[in-house]
């Protein structure tokens, strides 16, 4: 029923853009969900795994799960990926990730 679950583990088919205009803009295709955002994190699932974006004054401009697309604006500090599965970042509340 959900396919992104089962995504293939070799991402070679995959392309993945991340465009980021003055540390203010920040473009990414291949998004299939936004697992949590506020004004500080944003967390992005995309095809090549879970994306935290880090900042000040964060806000979604565009979201659009058709296209694959997220633009979020504010001032970006910090982008990274983790390796960690989905199925565990899903599991639990924010609140219980936030105090562990």
């Amino acid at each position: 029923m959900d396919d992104r679950k089962n995504l293939p583990q070799n991402n070679s088919n995959v392309i993945q853009n991340l465009i980021l205009e003055n540390r203010e803009k920040l473009t990414i295709t291949g998004v299939l969900d936004v697992l949590s955002f506020d004004d500080q994190i944003v967390i992005v699932e995309t095809q090549l795994g879970l994306l935290t974006i880090k900042g000040d004054d964060l806000r979604i401009n565009k979201l659009s799960l058709d296209s694959l697309e997220v633009i979020i604006e504010g001032q970006i500090f910090n982008l990274g990926y983790s390796d960690e599965d989905i199925n565990k970042k899903n599991s639990g509340s924010i609140l219980g990730k936030i105090f562990k």
